[in-house]
């Protein structure tokens, strides 16, 4: 699976979008000085490699200081948060029966204005609901990839989401403790743009799953929320074409495309195994370190939560 990366005017806007330098020098620069930062803080690892470095950077819009929050926060989740970043291995039982039930892939191609689109959706109502924290430990194993593959630098991300085979019984496994780490984990630690969100084949339940997801959302995000009843609306905002043929596209087929990004996660196993003690060493940090409470408590890090 190779995704299409931006080029020509849509490069160019891209670029002007995310305050990109205008030459590659000024770009290093600033990844030097990211890596100069970095060789000060005990705390953390020294092995960001200067492509994901530049995707930190373009993800926050060339702001060194965000830079550096974002980084302090990606090793400081993969101590505090073992179940979603612990045995990273695709090849266990309990990863590869999700990616039998759900698919979850990035899709190949840019909207106009070169945005990459993600499909989730489950396969049928009547399987036993999946592991949650796995399926979450697997969508930031595609975040992690795409830190190295987003070569050039894309406009943020689109999120469609099929609901036509969510279940009351499915949901309740989505504890809040749990939606809320992985939020603030997305939110805080990738340099993630989320642009938009579209739910397909709605039903009463996604209200409900939306009201409960909402106030762990900042305004601006929740605005960008979108709740489709017809498969026409929503070629409104992501152009049929390159949608999965499932979905009226050419894009071809969504198992396909799933099994290709399976295998593109086995192709990273031994970088998954490398990143196992790639974390934050909170007894280094410098001022104390930083508890669970700090990270995840109500009155904490969760209310202040960020979003480009």
């Amino acid at each position: 699976m190779t995704l299409v990366q931006p080029s020509g005017d849509m490069s160019a806007k891209i670029r002007e979008e995310l305050r990109e330098p205008d030459t590659p020098e000024a770009i290093e620069r600033d990844v030097a000085a990211i890596k100069e930062w970095l060789t000060k803080q005990p705390h953390l690892p020294k092995d960001m490699d200067d492509a994901r470095l530049r995707t930190f950077l373009r993800g926050c819009k060339f702001s060194l200081e965000k830079v550096k929050k974002k980084l302090d926060m990606y090793y400081t989740m993969r101590n505090a948060i073992p179940e979603f970043f612990a045995n990273r291995d695709v090849n266990r039982a309990e990863a590869a029966a999700i990616l039998d039930v759900v698919h979850m892939p990035p899709l190949p191609g840019l909207t106009p204005n070169g945005r990459r689109v993600c499909i989730l959706r489950g396969l049928e109502k009547e399987i036993k609901t999946p592991d949650v924290a796995e399926a979450m430990k697997i969508a930031l194993m595609i975040g992690d990839i795409r830190l190295y593959e987003e070569q050039v630098g894309v406009a943020g991300d689109v999120y469609i989401l099929d609901a036509s085979v969510a279940t009351p019984t499915h949901f309740a496994k989505f504890t809040p403790a749990l939606v809320k780490k992985f939020l603030i984990c997305v939110q805080e630690a990738y340099p993630v743009k989320l642009k938009e969100v579209h739910v397909i084949n709605v039903s009463p339940l996604v209200d409900t799953i939306v009201n409960f997801v909402k106030p762990f959302l900042k305004e601006k995000i929740r605005e960008r929320i979108h709740l489709h009843s017809s498969m026409d609306s929503l070629y409104k905002f992501v152009p049929k074409d390159m949608l999965p043929v499932e979905y009226g596209g050419q894009a071809g087929n969504i198992k396909d495309l799933n099994e290709q990004w399976r295998q593109k996660l086995k192709d990273y196993t031994p970088w998954f195994k490398e990143q196992e003690a790639s974390k934050a060493d909170e007894s280094l940090r410098p001022g104390g370190s930083r508890s669970a409470d700090d990270l995840f408590g109500m009155d904490g890090t969760f209310r202040k939560l960020t979003i480009d």
